[in-house]
């Protein structure tokens, strides 16, 4: 087995990519409600900084900052998923591993986790996240998805309005759809 460490750094930013157990499943947005609870009850324990984040039928991907001292984004990101599998009714497939250690089957047990290392960094990770439901090919602009930090960020004018313009026909490939 791998020897997978996290980066714990206090005070640190950070970039999540965080999926559901069954990427075919649209958990996250048909109960997108919920999952904000998670969020809000998770933040008024434990606060931090949601920098970016949006929210696709199967993951989501958010760029967060803990409060100065603090590293534990471990613990957050628990509750987070705990809260919002209470939630949610018992009828999701569930391995026999999972079943053995009285696990839920709704999110992958893993996460994806980057520290943002400077200004650039932050930038290109905030941009990831926003564009990322043109990049599934869920809209076509990034101001037509909605459980998306992007409209906090064009209010802040941080972005204009039509940031990345009409995707439709731009030809390129961003290696997730299919």
């Amino acid at each position: 087995m791998t020897a997978y460490r996290r980066n714990f750094v206090p005070g640190g930013c950070f970039f999540f990519t965080v999926n559901l157990a069954e990427r075919k499943l649209s958990l996250l947005t048909d109960h997108v409600d919920l999952l904000r609870r998670a969020f809000r009850e998770t933040h008024q324990r434990h606060p931090f900084t949601i920098d970016a984040i949006v929210v696709l039928p199967d993951h989501l991907h958010t760029v967060w900052t803990l409060p100065e001292g603090d590293a534990d984004f471990a613990m957050r990101w628990q509750l987070i998923k705990s809260t919002f599998s209470r939630g949610l009714a018992r009828n999701e497939r569930i391995s026999q591993s999972r079943s053995t250690k009285g696990e839920r089957g709704i999110w992958q047990r893993r996460y994806w986790e980057h520290t943002i290392r400077d200004d650039v960094d932050f930038a290109r990770h905030v941009d990831y996240v926003h564009i990322n439901p043109v990049k599934h090919g869920l809209v076509n602009r990034v101001r037509g998805w909605l459980p998306s930090s992007f409209h906090r960020h064009v209010q802040l004018g941080h972005y204009p309005a039509d940031w990345a313009g009409d995707q439709s026909d731009d030809g390129r490939d961003y290696g997730e759809r299919g």
